[in-house]
């Protein structure tokens, strides 16, 4: 998130009655208390810190991944916990924001952006390209990117990808750049060939990104709420399926960031359930869900 976007998706949580009222009883199986008021108190903490909209039908999600948050702590109640948080500005406040971000991804994700990003670099071989991946997650994403526009530019062509995402356990992950061979999808063979080295030994079942691959990439923590880092401009931003956690106020807010560190005449390119109609002012839709920085 960003969030990130973008591991594949956490186990889902097993399922029970949520309480009817702030306050309600132990649920049935459950190892905390869990109230309405602490779902509330969770809801409000997310969006003021990466500006993560929670709708009441998370409720397991939520009592899921931040009950993980008490067992590490050793609190015994969300409250505890809570309580706790909020009194210290330390490193759990970016555990507490990892564990409720959603990471799905997968190399090549949504197709059809590739084949118009090969287009969009190969009318200007010659151009040094920037490019920003908003929501890198474990790095499907961003090496997708670098493996399109290294096909698309030659050997000669020059492009500089940033990468960036809000959950820092998963960039680690994107930055080291190493997969489980059986869990991929989306590679070619010539791909996977050409782009990746196989595990051997003790690494056996693994596969590496080269490191020609990674020359041209960076990796940071961005929250896209806050200011964003970057200074010089970018000509393409992958912004995918980050929006959605957002409520209307906060994505106007994030798009008009990512308009300030866009080239006139970028492309932005984002989720197949986003849809920033109400932001022409700002982006002119050039595709399917691609859109013109104006």
């Amino acid at each position: 998130m960003l969030l990130s976007t973008r591991s594949a998706e956490r186990a889902a949580p097993t399922r029970f009655e949520e309480p009817s009222s702030e306050g309600g009883p132990l649920a049935q199986g459950r190892e905390f208390l869990w109230s309405d008021a602490d779902f509330k108190r969770i809801k409000a903490l997310i969006y003021q810190k990466a500006g993560i909209s929670l709708h009441e039908g998370k409720h397991a999600m939520v009592y899921s991944r931040v009950s993980r948050r008490l067992r590490d702590t050793g609190h015994t109640s969300f409250k505890s916990y809570l309580d706790w948080l909020e009194q210290h500005d330390g490193a759990e406040w970016q555990d507490f924001i990892n564990a409720l971000t959603t990471n799905l991804t997968a190399f090549f994700r949504e197709q059809h952006h590739f084949t118009e990003l090969d287009a969009l670099l190969r009318s200007e071989r010659s151009k040094n390209w920037r490019i920003w991946c908003s929501a890198a997650s474990t790095g499907e994403e961003p090496y997708s990117i670098a493996m399109t526009a290294t096909e698309a530019l030659g050997p000669q062509g020059q492009f500089h990808l940033d990468n960036s995402d809000i959950d820092t356990q998963v960039l680690s992950k994107a930055a080291r750049g190493v997969y489980k061979a059986d869990g991929i999808k989306g590679l070619s063979p010539e791909r996977l060939q050409r782009f990746f080295m196989r595990g051997k030994d003790s690494n056996a079942g693994l596969i590496r990104v080269k490191p020609e691959l990674q020359k041209n990439m960076a990796f940071q923590t961005v929250n896209l709420i806050q200011d964003l880092p970057f200074r010089d401009p970018f000509d393409v931003v992958f912004c995918r399926n980050v929006m959605i956690y957002f409520d209307a106020p906060t994505q106007r807010q994030v798009l008009e960031r990512i308009h300030r560190v866009m080239k006139p005449g970028g492309m932005l390119f984002v989720g197949h359930a986003e849809n920033f109609s109400d932001a022409r002012s700002l982006f002119a839709l050039r595709g399917k869900t691609v859109y013109e920085r104006v």
